[in-house]
């Protein structure tokens, strides 16, 4: 099994658009791949106050899924997973049609995500199981 130091926490927000185009289960499908484990998941409806007039219509125009995914070097991974938009194999490359609709927000590293994760869940909604494939991923 991995040290408990190197099993990480990170956040991922599948925006409005990943949502309304109905790709969610092709994004949780990848980190279900990849062997992350899934802790945390709510569908919400932002209600943000102005600040980037674009930004907040993009984030207020439909639901939103948060989602906590746990596991090894989880954080650079995820990162490297959604990519950038023209990057293929990735969540964005593959999956976004618009640099300005780019699908999922991640945590750019481990103490982002711990403050992250404590923005959109309770320490109570994350939850703790024991993945029996466990062994299987991490030997």
């Amino acid at each position: 099994a991995a040290p408990p130091a190197l099993q990480e926490k990170t956040l991922v927000v599948a925006k409005p658009d990943a949502v309304q185009r109905r790709l969610l289960g092709d994004i949780i499908q990848r980190f279900e791949r990849r062997g992350f484990k899934l802790v945390a998941m709510k569908l919400l409806q932002l209600r943000l106050k102005p600040f980037y007039p674009a930004l907040v219509a993009y984030m207020t125009s439909g639901p939103v899924v948060a989602m906590v995914w746990e596991g090894y070097n989880v954080v650079s991974c995820t990162r490297a997973m959604v990519g950038d938009s023209g990057a293929a194999g990735t969540i964005r490359g593959d999956l976004s049609v618009h640099i300005a609709r780019n699908l999922v927000h991640a945590s750019d590293s481990v103490e982002t995500a711990q403050r992250e994760i404590g923005f959109w869940f309770r320490r109570d909604e994350l939850l703790a199981w024991d993945s029996r494939d466990r062994d299987n991923i991490y030997g």
